[in-house]
């Protein structure tokens, strides 16, 4: 049962353009599919775990300093609001020529393969972990009244679907950008400007939920 309920938050959490979706959709535009699915991973591994801390104490201390929420939220506002300017700024990438399989290269192929993934991997990671805002976004979810869990073994359960339900969107949306790169050709460079614009409305709504806190 929670493990459903984790599926279901942790996709539809994944649908309001973040710092995630972004990086989704410039790796496998600008990139491959393959670094946009490590992304994914990593997103949705961090996800899971932000679900997982919120069950094992991250909500206590949250309300023990309240003035947390608000601080958390305008930084995450502040920094994605210039990631999102970049983005929407960003010029498409021409992807490198892949050198032509030989015994003799097969070795340093390999290598560039999993440093391509182990990097999408991280910053997968990074962009959930060192964002603040999706951090006390999984304790206000994880304690609603929809999901609220009872004991440690549901919330590790709900956590677990948190992860598989953002993995499940996170390459859904690297898919899509990969099949809408294929058939745009060259006018999919219109791509990371929407969605760099998107980020910034998103951001400009962490920041005015920043003032309503302290307002409050």
């Amino acid at each position: 049962m929670f493990l459903l309920i984790g599926v279901a938050a942790g996709a539809l959490t994944g649908v309001p353009i973040g710092p995630a979706n972004v990086a989704v959709i410039d790796a496998a535009y600008r990139h491959t599919l393959r670094r946009a699915l490590a992304v994914a991973s990593g997103a949705a591994i961090a996800d899971g775990l932000c679900a997982l801390g919120s069950v094992l104490g991250v909500k206590r201390l949250l309300e023990a300093y309240p003035s947390v929420p608000p601080i958390l939220f305008a930084f995450s506002g502040v920094v994605l609001l210039v990631y999102g300017f970049l983005t929407a700024r960003s010029q498409p990438v021409q992807p490198a020529a892949q050198p032509e399989v030989r015994p003799s290269n097969t070795g340093m192929l390999r290598k560039q393969l999993r440093r391509e993934l182990w990097s999408g991997f991280a910053v997968g990671v990074a962009l959930i972990l060192f964002n603040p805002a999706a951090i006390v976004t999984w304790v206000v979810l994880m304690s609603s009244p929809m999901i609220s869990t009872t004991t440690v073994g549901e919330g590790v359960a709900c956590a677990l679907g948190v992860m598989l339900g953002s993995l499940g969107w996170f390459s859904l949306v690297a898919y899509l950008t990969q099949r809408g790169k294929s058939v745009l050709g060259d006018k999919a460079q219109w791509i990371p400007r929407v969605v760099g614009m998107a980020l910034m409305v998103y951001a400009v709504y962490l920041l005015v939920k920043a003032v309503r806190y302290v307002a409050a």
